[in-house]
């Protein structure tokens, strides 16, 4: 650093994609290390393999998960469950929302009701939906909804509240009605907000989807987990994990690309600065 300031260095997407590449890679070496008997000691590699699994043997039993084609049908069962609670979580909140940013006697009534509803750990209705919605997909959607739903509702409510007074007063000064405001003023302001909670919500969608599955299912990638948990099959437990991580990741990178595609109006990020 120069005269006590700070030096920026521009990184292109190409190169932190790399640098992502190889720091997952190192991970991977590490991991195969520490259980390798010729590099540590047996008892260490035994312990390690014992409650991490071995990297090798989940990169092989993932293989041949899609492979011989078992995966399919427990994958498509989980995604079809995440995606519906994902679109209708996020759909509930975006309405709620809006909603009760717009209508202060309706936050001011139903706030209690919501903060009382949010602290609740909403992971013990998966039982009770197990009960009221039976065993098949209806039951894990209703778990994946009511964990999206707040995370988008907060945001939406959040972003339409911190609108600017000057826009508002602006807007309608130039004759602006409550439906102008909505589509020119509030909902373009709450859409970072809304992306933003959208990226979270996507793992929580697989949360409840899993954790739905967990509780009573045939199919689903939970549980195959599950049926792995109780065999002590480490290495398949963590292919399980693999895979569900792959696809969050690839169903946040959708959000992501339609973030860009409706944000336009932000600058752009094809380089990363970083101090």
């Amino acid at each position: 650093m120069t005269d006590g300031r700070k030096r920026e260095v521009r990184i292109t997407r190409g190169r932190l994609a790399l640098y992502h590449a190889l720091l997952l890679g190192v991970v991977f070496v590490f991991w195969h290390l520490m259980t390798n008997p010729l590099l540590v000691s047996e008892e260490f590699a035994r312990n390690t393999a014992f409650f991490f699994g071995k990297p090798l043997l989940v990169l092989e039993k993932t293989w041949d998960w899609f492979a011989g084609g078992k995966i399919y049908e427990h994958l498509l069962v989980t995604l079809i469950e995440t995606l519906l609670a994902f679109g209708i979580g996020t759909a509930l909140g975006l309405g709620a929302g809006l909603w009760l940013a717009l209508s202060p006697l309706a936050s001011a009534l139903a706030d209690p009701y919501i903060k009382a509803m949010n602290a609740m750990p909403r992971v013990i209705l998966a039982p009770i939906f197990a009960v009221w919605f039976g065993l098949g997909i209806l039951s894990k959607v209703a778990l994946g909804i009511t964990l999206v739903f707040f995370i988008v509702f907060f945001n939406v409510y959040q972003g339409v509240r911190e609108v600017s007074p000057v826009v508002l007063n602006n807007a309608r000064m130039l004759g602006a009605g409550a439906g102008q405001l909505l589509r020119t003023v509030y909902v373009p302001s709450a859409m970072s907000w809304v992306f933003s909670s959208l990226h979270t919500s996507v793992g929580m969608a697989f949360v409840g989807a899993v954790v739905g599955e967990y509780l009573g299912s045939a199919r689903g990638v939970g549980y195959l987990i599950l049926q792995a948990e109780g065999a002590f099959d480490i290495n398949t437990v963590f292919a399980g994990i693999l895979v569900l991580t792959a696809f969050a990741l690839a169903l946040d990178a959708l959000v992501s690309f339609a973030e860009n595609r409706l944000l336009v109006w932000r600058p752009g990020q094809s380089e990363t600065d970083l101090l």
